[in-house]
Formats: C-alpha cells, structure tokens, sequence
C-alpha cells in the first residue's frame, strides 16, 4: 500500500521512471501555486474530495472527514493505466472525474498548521503524469452546507485519456491488468468496498463491479450486449 514515506522518499516516483512526460519536482509545485493562487472566497478550509483510493488510503494527515456531494463532476475509469495496476502489454484503467452529473465521495479536511506540507504529498501522488487538472469544486455535506473543495478531474488533452469509458468496455481491461502496485480489480473491489463503508452508492461502480465477476467466470461472455 502506497505510504507517507514512499512519497517523501521519491520511492514512489521511482514506478513512473520509465514513462515519457514525467512531472518534475518543480512543475508539480508549480502546479500547486497556481492552485492555490485560485482559491475562492468561500474556501475558508482546505477540503479535497476523495472518490477513489484517497478515501480509504488518503496518506495525508486530516483534521476531520464528512460525507459529500461533487457537483458537475462524474466518475469515470477514464484513463489509461501502464504502471501501477497495468502493464503495456496489459493496460488498466485509472479513475478520474469526467464532467457532467455528480459524486457521492468524502471530503478530507487539511489543518491550516500543516496544510502546505499535506497538499505537496498530495500534488506529488495525483500529478506525478499530469493527467489530471486540479478544480476547486462545489460540494455539499450530509447537512446542506456548501463550500468548495479540490478534486482532480481527468485532462482530456493528455494521451492518457480515453474517451471510452462505459462498462462493457472497461471491465474486462480492468479484470486483466496488474502491475506493481497489484491488480486493477483489487483497486475496484477497494473503492466499492470504502463507498459502502461511508453510506455512498455509485451505479457506475456498482455496473462495473458485476460485469467484472460476471467476466471473470465466463471470459468469452459479450459485456456490451449483456448492457445494452
């Protein structure tokens, strides 16, 4: 499991060594700066939105958790994945936000004390490739309170992206691919497991999660007509 020390090492860094494009140290930082230059008003905390392995694996230290609603964003197994949990011979598939709709994830609360410190680990862990675009995003706790908070939402312009993200089609990418950071339908079973812990439901991850079991008993099985 990815740890605090892996990403203040530059151990974690290491498993994209390979790949074209790498993010540096300084355009990682940069990337933060700019951020945070865009911070609004109504932002008087520093909330992240977790949707994926950052609700139960978030490596960053947080003064309190809640419940929350991401407006106009959805989740999407968007982006192609060759390390980690995929390999070039078999790609995976990364989770990213795609506009449109809403999601039902948690927001984690940084200190102010140590918020620089906390959102660098942060910045080094989700932008190591630039495949995501870091928002400030409207939410919306449990008790109708509203703010904004960060959420990394796919770059569509980055070659990672894939515009075809629907379940036939993702499945059984998902079922094959492994690296080594384990398997991609470990990641799956994961983020399923965690929404259910916090009380949350997303038909996407709920769609994905039976046609994998339903790929894994019978491979040749036709996932696209079984959804259409």
């Amino acid at each position: 499991m990815l740890t605090r020390q892996a990403i203040h090492s530059g151990a974690y860094l290491e498993n994209f060594e390979s790949l074209p494009n790498l993010w540096s140290r300084e355009r990682i930082e940069a990337s933060l700066a700019a951020t945070m230059r865009d911070r609004p008003a109504d932002a008087t905390d520093v909330w992240i939105f977790a949707y994926g392995s950052l609700i139960w694996n978030p490596t960053v230290n947080i003064a309190s958790k809640q419940a929350a609603t991401l407006h106009d964003w959805h989740r999407s197994f968007c982006l192609r994945m060759v390390v980690g949990r995929g390999s070039p011979d078999k790609p995976g598939r990364m989770l990213a936000l795609e506009a449109g709709g809403h999601t039902d994830g948690v927001a984690l609360k940084l200190s102010e004390d140590t918020v620089n410190e906390e959102l660098l680990l942060v910045w080094i862990r989700e932008m190591v490739l630039g495949s995501y675009l870091p928002k400030w995003a409207p939410v919306t706790f449990r008790d109708g309170t509203r703010t904004h908070a960060l959420a990394f939402v796919a770059d569509i312009t980055r070659d990672q992206f894939e515009p075809d993200s629907s379940v036939p089609t993702v499945a059984p990418l998902i079922a094959s691919a492994s690296g080594n950071f384990g398997t991609n339908v470990e990641y799956l079973h994961k983020l399923h497991a965690a929404l259910e812990e916090h009380g949350l439901q997303d038909p996407y991850i709920d769609a994905l999660s039976d046609a994998i079991e339903q790929f894994q008993l019978n491979p040749a099985c036709d996932l696209r007509s079984a959804h259409e």
